[in-house]
């Protein structure tokens, strides 16, 4: 596998590179002929071993990392990233049970409540009496008393 430094670098990097440059220059740690120099230097550059040969005299981190802590670095995340992906999932499919059950059950209550005491019930009491042969013929609806002839 190629070392980093052979690797070639994207117009991202390139970019990061030109701005720790003028960082540096409103620091006052380049002159403006300096400044030139190096955009010019850094924007032509290919690898990320030239990039970083432009900003290794100036303080802070080096642009490509060294192998051995990229290859834990990878490991690791890769590794954190599963785990967080398994426990997200993992929370998602137990709130959304959590809720769905919790609310359908809500909703069997509501509907065998409804089933019970609602109108339905109310209409199955006012005709569930005894029906009795009214005196001018036909069902009297009433609860047991036979209404007069009039009524």
């Amino acid at each position: 596998m190629a070392s980093r430094a052979t690797m070639r670098a994207s117009d991202a990097d390139r970019d990061g590179v030109a701005e720790r440059l003028r960082e540096a220059a409103t620091e006052g740690r380049l002159l403006t002929e300096e400044l030139e120099q190096r955009l010019e230097a850094a924007f032509s550059a290919r690898t990320y071993g030239e990039l970083n040969a432009i900003v290794a005299d100036l303080p802070g981190r080096r642009l490509a990392p060294r192998a051995d802590t990229m290859r834990l670095t990878s490991g690791s995340s890769a590794l954190a990233i599963g785990i967080a992906v398994a426990v997200t999932l993992a929370v998602i499919v137990t709130v959304v049970f959590i809720v769905t059950g919790v609310l359908a059950m809500w909703v069997l209550w509501l509907a065998a409540g409804w089933w019970f005491f609602g109108p339905r019930r109310r209409r199955l009491s006012r005709t569930s009496g005894r029906r009795t042969l009214h005196t001018c013929g036909g069902w009297n609806r009433s609860r047991g008393r036979p209404r007069g002839f009039w009524a």
